[in-house]
């Protein structure tokens, strides 16, 4: 899952960023609103946590002009301004949630799991394909009760994929989603990684869940026993 965080103090900014690739997000970063609209009008964010008084623009004006535009990302305000009219203002501009400085960083992570499972029509932390199940919250994953360790980005590809269940997904696209803009890797890394989760989620297994597309990605669902 690819964050944006849009906080022009730079400490809270890195911090945030930290805890996020810790937990298996791929995190941009940016410091003012100006750029926050030039980073998403590039790319596609899952989720875009940001302070409301910033340089430039601030994070009521870069919300109303990306709604304007059609642009659905569920944002979260992280900020001072704690007055009920504050947090009024932001929802009504169509942000989805608040969090008030200073914050705990496990409240911070249940709010965008809970955005992520609005965004996905889902009420649970809880993934399901077939036998396979993951938890966004406790980072679990399970195979017919078996439990499976995953690296923080297998982790990240599997939940987009599971995510996006019967819908090819082509490896710039898996690739925007879990890297940020730092990433320098070789070419072929989204292909390694997907070797790895097929070790890992589908070789002890009769039925397959990942299967490749020729010359367009890779797609995860359920299929005939092979």
């Amino acid at each position: 899952m690819r964050v944006l965080v849009v906080e022009d103090e730079r400490d809270m900014n890195r911090i945030i960023c930290k805890n996020l690739k810790a937990e298996g997000y791929s995190a941009d970063s940016c410091f003012d609103g100006e750029e926050a609209l030039s980073y998403i009008e590039t790319v596609s964010y899952d989720i875009i946590i940001m302070d409301i008084m910033m340089p430039k623009k601030n994070g009521w004006e870069v919300l109303s002009e990306i709604r304007k535009k059609g642009n659905t990302t569920p944002v979260l305000f992280l900020t001072a301004k704690d007055t009920v009219e504050d947090r009024v203002k932001g929802l009504d501009l169509g942000a989805d949630d608040y969090i008030v400085k200073p914050f705990h960083f496990d409240e911070l992570m249940a709010r965008i799991r809970a955005m992520t499972r609005r965004k996905y029509g889902s009420i649970s932390n809880e993934i399901k394909v077939g036998d396979l199940i993951l938890d966004r919250g406790t980072h679990r994953v399970e195979r017919e009760g078996k439990n499976i360790e995953l690296s923080a980005k297998e982790f990240s590809i599997l939940e987009y994929m599971m995510q996006n269940t019967g819908i090819v997904l082509s490896r710039e696209k898996i690739e925007e989603h879990i890297w940020n803009y730092e990433y320098q890797g070789i070419s072929n890394m989204i292909d390694v990684y997907i070797r790895y989760l097929r070790i890992k989620i589908d070789k002890d297994f009769e039925t397959k869940l990942i299967h490749t597309v020729r010359g367009v990605g890779y797609v995860l669902k359920e299929k005939e026993k092979i």
